[in-house]
């Protein structure tokens, strides 16, 4: 049975797809097999997805929708198959989301650097506690070196949740092959190949103590 990884936030324009794509395709480079599921009615994961499809002969990994009252079903056939599964949810903190939180072995809350967004992660927390879900907070949109970057991962750090120290930088990379169907490692190599193998480690780790 494989894991599940539900990629949730309530604020709009966190990173969840991208984070969410890049992840399905850095443990499907690690040897893992993979299944990325889009829930949110947007979208976007699944046109990463299909144009994915149309630019390479293999995709890596294999890709499912469902509504958010078919995720139970849906998941428990991904995992059987499948060492990871990744959730994208839409971007709302309601009923809608409780099955892909129960469902999951781990919780990502991408948190862009800023307190907007750090203010949304509250609810979000709410439901993965009432889920009994352990849940990772990745800070996406990070601007190293600066003030308000230690400000949020400061107030972020005393939040109900273990916070991933492998940060996404704010790189124009992470745009530019979610639009191709790519992922950054997929890309020339440079510091954001770091950055997500650091964090699928990380990920690893966390799934391996649940």
């Amino acid at each position: 049975m494989g894991y599940v990884v539900t990629i949730a936030q309530q604020k709009g324009g966190a990173g969840k797809t991208t984070l969410a794509v890049n992840l399905a395709v850095a443990f499907a480079q690690a040897g893992k097999s993979v299944a990325l599921m889009d829930i949110d009615p947007q979208g976007s994961a699944g046109r990463w997805f299909m144009t994915r499809v149309e630019a390479m002969e293999d995709p890596l990994l294999d890709f499912s929708t469902a509504s958010a009252w078919g995720v139970s079903y849906e998941c428990r056939k991904l995992a059987d198959a499948h060492d990871i599964v990744i959730i994208d949810t839409p971007p709302k903190a309601d009923s809608d989301l409780r099955p892909a939180l129960r469902a999951a072995d781990l919780v990502l809350i991408p948190v862009a650097t800023s307190h907007v967004d750090l203010w949304a992660v509250e609810a979000v927390l709410d439901l993965t506690e009432r889920a009994e879900t352990p849940a990772l907070m990745v800070m996406t949109r990070a601007r190293p070196g600066t003030k308000l970057s230690a400000d949020v991962s400061e107030k972020a750090a005393d939040m109900a949740a273990e916070v991933a120290s492998s940060a996404m930088a704010n790189r124009v990379v992470y745009a530019e092959t979610l639009g191709d169907g790519r992922s950054v490692l997929e890309a020339p190599k440079g510091p954001a190949h770091a950055e997500m193998q650091a964090l699928v480690a990380e990920i690893e780790a966390v799934l391996a103590r649940s």
